[in-house]
């Protein structure tokens, strides 16, 4: 999830490059740089050459992807390392509080109890195909060591948010096999996950390659699923109800650990859009007026599909929060989606019914947490948890 007042993109040079191996001994030995690619059939494969920056790609490059520097793409080391700082393990995180409130038959009413379930539900598989996602498919058509850097930390986050719900059922005693099979048997969810997986299995799909327009362009769409709607738009809806229920003095873990997976969030989907915009820079030729149409149908969709899973989840409303107001808040932040990667406002005039969600993941909010809590995840156990 990124903050709605930031503009993404501005760091990624604009230059033509040039980079990957794709496991190809002979493609890591290749020359690189323009003339290289012009008249590769003519060279000797065994030459060696230096990497240049300017021989640097996203995608369909030719350089060596084992060698990290010469950086190009200085803004993707750079939230590596903002990654890595902040650190932090599900077991911190003191779910006492939480335990003796679900355990209380009047701790919590049966609607509270219902979204909780249905947010796990979603929760602990989709983090699992982000994963997937990243390790199977969208690793491998990278061709910057800067950017696959990153996605490697990305994909270790996800699995520690797997784990944080995983640690949520545990600690609540919850039935397992309900929960980790709600993405199966319970439509709002599995209509979500339905949508997901054509893209990621494209992008794993072990025969598919990048190269051509063709397949440069259902690459790039199947990025802007992952960043922009699934981290960016179908997470909103759950965040926003737990996060609810920790400003209501409940389920207090639980709420600690999902702040945590928004802040990651915020960053892989901040990295997403980057990556989007870099790749449109150096292939300019794949952002058709045909293929931003298609980008905004899928939004559409996607706004579709959150607000049935808001209805199902909140069939009576709860926590002071109903489905209708969701239906402007998820057009809000397709409009966002939008801006970000250069496509036109679906939604003109959608406003943010819930600003309180907007302090806590506004740009100023995201800069400053990685300031001031960084601390406080480096000391892992010596969190606080009052």
């Amino acid at each position: 999830m990124l903050s709605f007042d930031e503009e993404v993109g501005t760091q990624a040079p604009p230059s033509i490059v040039g980079l990957v191996s794709r496991g190809n001994p002979q493609a890591v030995l290749a020359p690189v740089g323009r003339e290289a690619l012009e008249t590769s059939s003519a060279v000797d494969p065994n030459e060696f050459r230096r990497i240049r920056v300017e021989d640097k790609r996203v995608i369909n490059g030719r350089t060596d992807v084992n060698q990290l520097v010469p950086f190009k793409y200085k803004w993707a080391w750079e939230k590596y390392l903002s990654s890595c700082a902040n650190h932090w393990m599900p077991q911190e995180i003191n779910m006492s509080r939480d335990i003796s409130l679900w355990k209380d038959p009047n701790g919590l009413t049966a609607d509270e109890r219902r979204l909780i379930k249905r947010n796990l539900g979603f929760f602990v598989t989709a983090d699992s195909l982000a994963a997937n996602n990243i390790v199977l498919g969208t690793y491998r058509h990278i061709s910057a060591p800067e950017c696959r850097q990153y996605l490697l930390r990305q994909a270790f986050e996800e699995a520690i948010h797997t784990h944080a719900y995983q640690y949520i059922v545990e600690s609540l005693g919850l039935d397992e096999g309900e929960v980790f099979n709600a993405y199966h048997e319970v439509p709002s969810i599995r209509a979500k996950d339905e949508f997901l997986i054509p893209f990621i299995d494209t992008l794993t799909d072990p025969s598919f390659k990048t190269g051509t327009p063709d397949t440069d362009q259902q690459l790039l769409k199947s990025m802007i699923v992952f960043a922009c709607l699934m981290e960016g738009l179908f997470f909103y809806v759950g965040f926003t109800q737990i996060l609810a229920l920790g400003r209501q003095n409940k389920m207090m873990g639980a709420a600690e650990q999902y702040q945590y997976i928004l802040r990651d969030e915020s960053m892989h989907c901040n990295f997403g859009i980057d990556l989007i915009n870099q790749i449109k820079m150096e292939n300019p030729h794949l952002w058709t007026a045909k293929f931003r149409e298609e980008i905004q149908d899928l939004i559409k969709q996607a706004v579709e599909l959150e607000y049935r899973y808001a209805e199902d989840t909140m069939p009576r409303g709860v926590l002071g929060l109903n489905a209708p107001m969701f239906k402007e808040y998820l057009r809000y932040i397709a409009n966002r989606r939008c801006q970000q990667i250069g496509v036109e406002v679906l939604y003109p005039g959608a406003t943010n019914p819930f600003p309180w969600m907007s302090e806590m993941i506004d740009l100023k909010k995201e800069r400053n947490f990685f300031e001031t809590r960084v601390i406080e995840y480096q000391t892992g156990g010596a969190l606080s948890w009052e």
